[in-house]
């Protein structure tokens, strides 16, 4: 009998592709919003929330994209109590094989008199009307309370009961300001489940914003008081201080297993997961950050030290297979084979990688070995996430062919920069300029070389493992001066000035591609993309 067979089963609904794009800077163009879906449903998450498709024309394309191409997980739109929304996201989903419209209106007194400007009557007819409207074009809609946390406890009873009659089969209970503490919201649930008289035709789930440092745990108790559904996010990205964080959700249930819960997460797949979401959006995650961070699993103490030697589980209560990182079976070098590498990569999670893509990922790890001689798991990693998102990225409107820097006590930084225009390969560009650093100068003859109407707003670099011949990983953010739309650049090299020029390529590439991208979709509103923030 299977583990599982007396524990209920909790459902992972990931919004890092909508909740979590609406970190400040995490904006992704469509071909990487495809990346992380598919890397998602690798992840084996029950729903993925891809977008909110009225908001603009780049989300609905996302939207459509990843109901076309991505098999597995029920594909979810968001849309406001609104007919247009609502025929924007079925729109959408339309190619998707299991679809879900996510609907909301606010219940609170203070939104109800200020934000809509309707009273408690109007807005349980609007969220019946609409729930109704979406039930005609999907099979399965979920409704949310936005704002449920300081509603009228009265008011929510009565429109979760309206919304379940309506036919909302999913009933989501967001913390939109991230205000309650485990013990409220816990109660809350419970009390939803004791007063709704047909609360058991519905499921429930549960949002939660970690403004306190509190949405994990408010998810926890919601789940211990009866909640099926949890709405999380990769790293715990997302609005101001973020969400729910999905790998220390799925991580404390199966490493509680006494509570008696489970998911089908993949857990092998979760470091992929987030070293991917955290290139892709430039938001690195912090070194002491549970699960995930570079710090998780190292002990300095020498009594830590000691305990671990003896016995692993004396301070380490997770296993690193569980989450994707193995115990290195075979010592990788210079003389390390292509089969050996597609091997690791496979017990690491990237199944997928054949053919040409191996042999990339086999020249950039030979060339690595010949300067560090021993590459690791996180080398590796680093290694198939950088080149993985760069060969899926099919806009490149330039391409870097050589990088050349002069700095030290005496003179003036000088960077030197070769580039090939994709659009007519014949044309090389090339150029000089001066910089305050060997940085500045590089990505200032870029942008001259370009014509990039674009300044730096943010270069930051980490190394990938301990030593001084590391792997350097850049993130570079540039916004564009018309519209001050943000696009992130990323690249890891053992270089840290060559990466710099790589990621600024590739952020000044982003940025081409979206300036090329005239299509308009007439359904968006502004109203709309003011209120991708609100549950």
């Amino acid at each position: 009998m299977s583990d599982n067979a007396t524990k209920k089963k909790i459902d992972i609904f990931d919004t890092t592709l909508r909740d979590g794009e609406q970190s400040p800077g995490a904006s992704m163009n469509q071909e990487e919003k495809l990346e992380i879906a598919k890397q998602l449903a690798q992840l084996n998450v029950d729903v993925i929330e891809a977008g909110f498709p009225v908001s603009s024309q780049g989300d609905f394309d996302s939207v459509y994209a990843i109901a076309e191409q991505v098999q597995g997980p029920t594909i979810c739109a968001l849309a406001r109590a609104l007919e247009k929304d609502i025929e924007a996201a079925a729109k959408a989903l339309a190619p998707a094989q299991r679809k879900r419209i996510h609907t909301f209106i606010a219940t609170s007194p203070i939104h109800m008199e200020f934000k809509l400007k309707m009273n408690p009557e109007q807005v349980l007819e609007k969220a019946a009307a609409m729930i109704k409207y979406a039930r005609k074009l999907v099979d399965e809609v979920e409704f949310s309370a936005e704002d449920a946390c300081r509603s009228e406890k009265d008011f929510l009873f009565r429109i979760i009961e309206t919304a379940i009659d309506a036919g909302a089969s999913i009933i989501n209970i967001p913390d939109t300001v991230g205000y309650t503490t485990p013990e409220e919201f816990g109660a809350l649930i419970a009390d939803i489940k004791k007063n709704v008289p047909n609360i058991s035709k519905a499921k429930i789930s549960v949002h939660c914003h970690n403004d306190l440092g509190l949405a994990v745990a408010n998810s926890l108790a919601a789940v211990k008081n009866g909640a099926e559904q949890v709405e999380c996010t990769i790293n715990g990205i997302g609005e101001r201080a973020g969400n729910a964080s999905l790998e220390e959700i799925v991580m404390i249930l199966k490493t509680r297993s006494e509570f008696g819960y489970y998911t089908d997460v993949a857990t092998p797949q979760i470091i992929r997961s987030s070293k991917l979401v955290s290139s892709i959006t430039g938001i690195m995650v912090q070194p002491n950050k549970a699960i995930v961070g570079s710090n998780a699993f190292a002990h300095e103490s020498g009594i830590h030290q000691d305990g671990m030697l003896k016995n692993k589980k004396t301070y380490e209560i997770i296993d690193l297979g569980d989450i994707g990182l193995k115990s290195t079976q075979l010592p990788l070098g210079p003389r390390s084979g292509k089969h050996a590498i597609k091997s690791r990569l496979e017990q690491l999670g990237f199944k997928t990688i054949e053919g040409d893509d191996l042999q990339k990922i086999y020249e950039r790890f030979i060339r690595l070995a010949d300067k560090k001689k021993r590459v690791d798991d996180r080398d590796l990693i680093s290694l198939a996430t950088d080149l993985s998102i760069t060969m899926k990225d099919s806009q490149n409107t330039f391409n870097l062919l050589h990088v050349q820097v002069t700095c030290g006590t005496s003179g003036l930084p000088t960077a030197s920069i070769c580039l090939q225009d994709q659009r007519d390969k014949t044309n090389i560009l090339k150029g000089a300029a001066l910089g305050t650093g060997p940085v500045d100068a590089a990505c200032k003859c870029i942008r001259e070389l370009t014509k990039a109407n674009c300044t730096l707003t943010e270069f930051s670099i980490k190394a990938v493992t301990e030593g001084i011949d590391s792997l350097g990983e850049v993130t570079i953010r540039i916004m564009d001066n018309d519209s001050g739309q943000l696009f992130t650049g990323h690249s890891a090299k053992t270089d840290i000035l060559v990466a710099s020029a790589h990621a600024y390529v590739d952020a000044v590439n982003k940025y081409f591609a979206k300036k090329g991208d005239l299509k308009f979709n007439p359904q968006t509103s502004n109203e709309a993309e003011e209120e991708k923030a609100v549950i």
